[in-house]
Order: structure tokens, then C-alpha cells, then sequence
């Protein structure tokens, strides 16, 4: 799962495109065999990035990364039906793992997959998979898959759903330098797949390598009618000259977990007078592009400064002052929000 440097042994195991006859397989006579190949790979990483897994498929959690895989025949794998979602895990609590649980069933339905366990379950797991882990401050993802069984569109009558979760051991921080993006020219999902968290990312990976082909950061999506969408894995917000924070509507986009919780802390600017109001509308390129202030907002960001957008300064095309507010008050809440409710506290082994 992580990258490495090949072995000279492992090298001679490459294709030579320029000696495809001499060319011989490998063929691993055990499983013993595999997984010493394995563990050597693994062995020359210096830090392990995923110290926990969950594989419903196993029946419980794996601590060995060599042991950390999903069956080729799952669906997930070599169709696409399956389903995910993230949540951060920071001074040894999860944030917001309840609203991401809920939207993560919301597209398992969407997506006609059902869970092999009831929600309280999900989350039990995921919770005992964050304390063996020993990870105070990394991300928790998981997915929801139609499961393994046969090569077909459609799974096998006989096939079980399966549900799989790692915890990645990953730093970030509050992000306060601001960065640059350009419109999209790949097609953006349609609606319906758009709103539902699904593992088919291929027009995201290739808007995303577009931006950075061109020296940005990631690409902005403008839909069919020639409004403001969102970025390849984060959603969108401005600050107009008058002072409101404006969001895009989430009919044709997927419902991002902190901007909701932003569009929730944002009225105590307002309460403050610095912000003088907050709303989800329609925006044009037009429009979003002579904002005062251009943010995306992510779970791990939280709050992204953007300075410039095809080359055009976004406000004076520096960090604006309101957005670092937000993103204060997001990272507070990640930091010290309500216990039990924002943020559950992992029990630890």
C-alpha cells in the first residue's frame, strides 16, 4: 500500500519489453512463500501508514500490513460498486464520525448496497479499530462494498457485502497559505453520483492531475448551467464584498460533512458583526470570481485559503482575513467541540 524501493532481485522480476521470451514468472508455491515476499516489502518502509484495518471478509482487525487486502473478485475492485467515507482522528478523538456514518448509509442506498451490520455495529467497529491502532491524529476511512463473489456487472445471489476500514496515520494541520486554481475541463458527475460518496473517482483523479499539470492546486467544477460546483474532493465557499459568506447549493454536488458544519459556526461571526450574513445559492464564474475571499473546505483542511483562480487574483490574491476566521472556528471545534456529539473520545488499549 505504500511506495518502496525494489530490491535488485525484485528488479529482475520486471518485464524487459526487450526480452519477452526470456522472460519467467514466479510462481509462489505457498503461502508461506507470499507472505515472506510480502513482509520484505513492508520491511523496508521506514513508518508504517497504516498501523489497522478491518476487513468484514477476515472478521476482524488486522494489525499486519502485509495482510491488509481486499479480494480481486470483490465488486468494489473491478466494478466500482462500492462506497466510502472519512473521518479525521485528532488528540485521540474522532470528529464528526456520527454525520459522516450517516452519509456514508445514505449512498450505500443510493448505491443498492446494503451493510452486513446494523449502524450501532459500523460504528462500534470503527471506534474499537481507531484504539488498536494507537493513532492520536490520522484519518479513519472506510467503505462499503457489494462484495466479493464472481467477475459479473452484478453480484452473486449467494455474495455478502462487505464492509472494510483502515486507519491511515496522516499529519495535517490548519492550512494558512493560500493557493491557486484553475476551471476544470473534465466533465463533472451527474447529479446522482455526484451527491453520493461512491468509489467511481476517476473524473476527480483526472481533475485534480489537470490542475497540477498546470501548476495549481486542484480544479474548479462549473456545471451545465454555468454555476459554481465544487473541487475535486472538497467543496467550495466565498466571501462577497458585502461581507457573506456564500456556498454553493448541494443539489448537484455531495453535501460536505464540514462545509455543513461551517454554514453551523459561521453566524458567530455574524453574531460578532464580522460576517453579515450566510446562505447557499447559485453563483456564476462571474460572480465567484470577483468575490473578496475564495476558500475550499475539506475534513482535513479544514479551511483552504484560494488566492488566484485561472490566474485571476481572487480579491488583493491574498489570504483573506474572514476565511482564517472560519477556519479558526472549524479547527476549534475539531480541537474542543462537544464531546460525544462532535467528537468521541477513543478508548485507547
Amino acid at each position: 500500500m505504500a511506495s518502496y524501493s525494489p530490491s535488485s532481485d525484485q528488479k529482475s522480476d520486471t518485464l524487459d519489453a526487450g526480452n519477452v521470451e526470456d522472460f519467467k514468472v514466479h510462481v509462489f508455491k505457498s503461502s508461506s512463500e507470499l507472505l515472506e515476499k510480502l513482509h520484505e516489502k513492508w520491511s523496508k518502509v521506514e513508518k508504517q501508514p497504516y498501523p489497522a484495518m478491518y476487513s468484514s471478509t477476515y472478521g476482524g482487525i488486522i494489525l499486519d500490513p502485509a495482510l491488509m487486502v481486499i479480494p480481486i473478485d470483490d465488486h468494489m475492485v473491478h466494478r466500482g460498486h462500492g462506497v466510502f467515507d472519512t473521518a479525521i482522528i485528532l488528540n485521540g478523538f474522532i470528529y464528526e464520525l456520527d454525520v459522516h456514518l450517516n452519509r456514508f448509509l445514505r449512498s450505500a442506498s443510493k448505491a443498492k448496497i446494503s451493510s452486513p451490520f446494523p449502524r450501532s455495529t459500523l460504528r462500534s467497529i470503527l471506534v474499537q479499530l481507531a484504539a488498536a491502532s494507537q493513532i492520536k491524529k490520522g484519518t479513519l476511512r472506510y467503505w462499503l462494498s457489494a462484495g466479493p463473489g464472481n467477475f459479473l456487472l452484478t453480484p452473486a445471489e449467494s455474495s455478502t457485502p462487505a464492509f472494510y476500514a483502515v486507519v491511515i496515520d496522516e499529519n495535517f494541520s490548519q492550512c494558512k497559505e493560500g493557493v491557486k486554481v484553475i476551471t476544470s475541463t473534465i466533465p463533472m458527475k451527474s447529479p446522482d453520483f455526484a451527491t453520493m460518496k461512491n468509489v467511481n473517482y476517476l473524473p476527480n483523479v483526472l481533475s485534480k492531475l489537470e490542475a497540477e499539470e498546470k501548476g495549481a492546486f486542484a480544479s474548479i467544477w462549473v456545471d451545465e448551467e454555468g454555476y459554481i460546483a465544487e473541487g475535486p474532493n472538497v467543496n467550495v465557499a466565498f466571501i462577497t464584498h458585502d461581507k457573506e459568506l456564500v456556498v454553493p447549493f448541494f443539489d448537484k454536488i455531495l453535501s460536505g460533512c464540514t462545509v455543513l458544519r461551517l454554514l453551523e459556526l459561521a453566524p458567530k461571526l455574524v453574531e460578532q458583526g464580522r460576517l453579515k450574513g450566510v446562505k447557499t445559492t447559485n453563483l456564476t464564474v462571474e460572480e465567484a470570481k470577483s468575490s473578496a475571499e475564495m476558500m475550499f473546505v475539506g475534513s482535513t483542511l479544514p479551511v483552504l485559503p484560494i488566492i488566484a483562480w485561472d490566474e485571476q487574483p481572487i480579491g488583493d490574491g491574498k489570504v483573506g482575513e474572514l476565511t482564517m476566521a472560519l477556519s479558526d472556528l472549524v479547527w476549534e471545534d475539531m480541537v474542543a467541540g462537544p464531546t460525544g456529539t462532535q467528537r468521541i473520545a477513543v478508548p485507547y488499549i
